[in-house]
């Protein structure tokens, strides 16, 4: 699949994320691939993926364009997907067809600045297509103008700046939509038929939702709550 099939593959879809965190009942790449394989059987445009053992799997199983980020925390660093050209370099190899990467404001590794290091991955790896997780509407807008291909709010609600907004962040969307000139994809808060319709609303590209579809301890969490409540 080149860009332009990718880009286009995903196009007013849904992309499903197939991840566990460490520690999870269902932490296994053997489990997440055959939740791809489930998510591309219901329909599903995509797949966003976390760690190269679990993409590696994923692709055996679809031929959807995958999303790829690792997550890994350093210490002193607020950015924690993809936040090293070490990370990009496995996720090319592994031919995630999309790499999305922090695009936040936050600090990173070895003092280097987010423009410097999405030039040096640029630079390296001209024709992959990256996508921006960013919070907000500024590191939005700055994300498109250094050249990332998407922009994802999937970080907004869960940075210093953003702790408390309501989800999935209709205006946020809006805004990025009109302004960015960029792809747009909505990422994050999206649990019900009605938000994922409202979102598609705003003119984005597509939409991932994960924790909703591919997290059965915290689908379990969310409707306990709700009887609580």
């Amino acid at each position: 699949m080149n860009n332009k099939q990718v880009i286009a593959k995903i196009k007013g879809g849904l992309v499903v994320s197939c991840q566990a965190v460490k520690g999870e009942p269902l932490e296994s790449s053997y489990i997440m691939s055959k939740m791809a394989y489930a998510a591309m059987l219901g329909g599903a445009q995509g797949i966003r993926a976390n760690y190269v053992e679990d993409i590696k799997a994923i692709k055996k199983e679809v031929d959807l364009p995958v999303i790829g980020i690792i997550k890994n925390v350093i210490e002193g660093c607020d950015v924690y997907i993809t936040p090293t050209l070490k990370e990009i370099t496995a996720l090319v190899e592994v031919g995630a067809e999309i790499i999305a990467t922090d695009a936040t404001f936050g600090s990173r590794p070895n003092g280097e600045t987010l423009d410097e290091f999405f030039a040096s991955a640029k630079d390296k790896y001209p024709n992959q297509l990256f996508m921006a997780d960013v919070s907000t509407y500024e590191e939005g807008m700055h994300a498109a103008k250094i050249g990332f291909d998407f922009i994802g709010t999937t970080l907004c609600g869960y940075t210093k700046e953003t702790k408390g907004t309501s989800l999935p962040n209709i205006e946020l969307l809006e805004k990025l939509s009109k302004d960015s000139g960029k792809l747009v994809i909505a990422e994050g808060g999206i649990w019900t038929v009605e938000a994922l319709s409202s979102v598609f609303k705003t003119g984005i590209h597509c939409a991932v939702m994960g924790s909703a579809i591919t997290r059965p301890m915290e689908i379990t969490k969310y409707f306990v709550k709700a009887i609580k409540d």
